[in-house]
């Protein structure tokens, strides 16, 4: 059968590699000249297995309403008379609560560990390079409080088969000395030693080659217009071309892997999908003394921020920003990221040639994506990774591929859309 994958972001084009490898007969369309122009372009870089836990956490709300008004601060949303909005705000509040917020964490958890080892396999099979640094991911905690609420971490991740622990702050400095340059105290923190890090616009762009070679088909500067519906039926997609010339294309079935579009895209077929986009921002700077630079990814959990080593520059990234669907760059919100990068690791990385980005991070209210049977005959979902887009994207590939092929997914535990019995 022929599948259309709509999107050619990390998750679009590992959908399309798993599929092709599933036996379908797969073809990509992506409005931008080349894969992973969009939200994959300048993520923080991590495959963050040991993270699971959603933005949508019991002490969320209190943390939003403490940001009001706050240019820099981590959580920041702009209020607007978009409907879709305010209704993935109030199911946002609504996944805060303590039960729901675990139930998420689990299911996230699951697909997660799942979604490393597929990685793993992938890269063995593949042999692609991207800057990765196996190396883990050092959690930093500031107060003692931040690392006292981390004490059930390790086991809550032993129950889905990922390993991590609490450290010291001397602990911490063994384990990425480049830390001794920090000016601030550290409390401790939790690293996740099999966690990894890496360039992901690399991946996708190496991964989409491989596609084309295994028979793939990418159809890039073809924006979609619409999909083309009779009942339940999906007949075909209105493109158009870079130009602005006018088509169609039409496979047996398509997958939405549109990020935060794919809402706007199938709300004219009465399909509401609960996916809003999360602004988010990344400053990548080029290192001045590579040698002082840390190799292991970092997360700053009082300050949002994540830092990965790629290749010869330094990326650090972070925001979330509740802001409809702009993607201008904004000085006042890099700044924040930078000053972070200049205090922990004065010295090492040029800010004042930074390349700053924004991007939409496409998110469902409790962080859980939409991964399986879309509504009708032929219509699928792999869309809403939130902030852990790459993290999951090779395990969602694989449980759709499973779902669209008659098969059981391989992930227990996580809510996959399944065709109605």
């Amino acid at each position: 059968m022929h599948v259309m994958v709509l999107g050619a972001g990390v998750t679009g084009v590992t959908t399309a590699w798993y599929l092709v490898n599933a036996g379908f007969d797969v073809s990509v369309v992506e409005r931008r000249p080349a894969a992973g122009l969009e939200t994959t372009f300048a993520n923080g870089g991590q495959i963050s297995i040991s993270h699971p836990e959603p933005w949508s956490s019991p002490s969320a709300p209190l943390e939003a309403l403490r940001a009001l008004g706050r240019a820099d601060a981590p959580l920041r949303w702009r209020l607007s008379r978009d409907p879709a909005q305010w209704r993935w705000l109030l199911a946002f509040l609504r996944e805060c609560l303590p039960q729901r917020h675990r139930r998420n964490a689990h299911a996230i958890a699951s697909l997660a560990a799942y979604s490393g080892q597929c990685l793993h396999a992938l890269r063995d099979e593949t042999g692609i390079a991207y800057e990765q640094q196996l190396r883990g991911i050092l959690h930093l905690f500031r107060t003692g409080r931040e690392q006292a609420r981390a004490h059930g971490k390790a086991e809550f991740l032993a129950a889905h088969g990922i390993r991590g622990r609490l450290c010291s702050a001397d602990e911490c400095l063994a384990i990425e000395p480049a830390l001794a340059r920090h000016r601030l105290q550290l409390a401790g923190g939790f690293y996740a030693p099999d966690d990894e890090s890496g360039n992901a616009l690399l991946f996708t762009q190496a991964l989409a080659e491989r596609c084309r070679a295994a028979g793939v088909r990418f159809y890039h500067d073809t924006t979609i217009r619409r999909l083309i519906a009779d009942g339940g039926l999906i007949e075909g997609i209105e493109v158009a071309d870079g130009t602005g010339r006018a088509g169609r294309l039409a496979a047996g079935a398509y997958v939405v892997c549109l990020g935060s579009h794919g809402a706007p895209l199938l709300a004219p077929l009465g399909l509401r999908l609960p996916v809003y986009p999360l602004k988010g921002y990344s400053v990548t700077a080029p290192l001045i003394d590579a040698e002082a630079a840390p190799v292991v990814s970092l997360t700053d959990e009082s300050r949002r921020i994540v830092c990965s080593r790629l290749g010869s520059a330094l990326r650090v990234a972070g925001t979330a920003e509740l802001n409809g669907f702009d993607t201008s760059v904004a000085p006042e919100r890099c700044a924040p990221l930078s000053r972070w990068l200049a205090d922990m690791f004065p010295g090492v990385a040029d800010t004042t040639h930074a390349q700053l980005w924004a991007g939409l991070r496409p998110a469902t209210p409790g962080n859980v994506p939409l991964i399986g049977k879309g509504r009708g005959v032929n219509l699928w979902l792999n869309t809403g990774h939130g902030s852990l887009g790459w993290t999951l994207a090779c395990g969602s590939a694989s449980s759709l591929a499973a779902l669209m092929s008659g098969r059981a997914p391989p992930v227990s535990g996580f809510p996959f859309l399944r065709p109605p019995r």
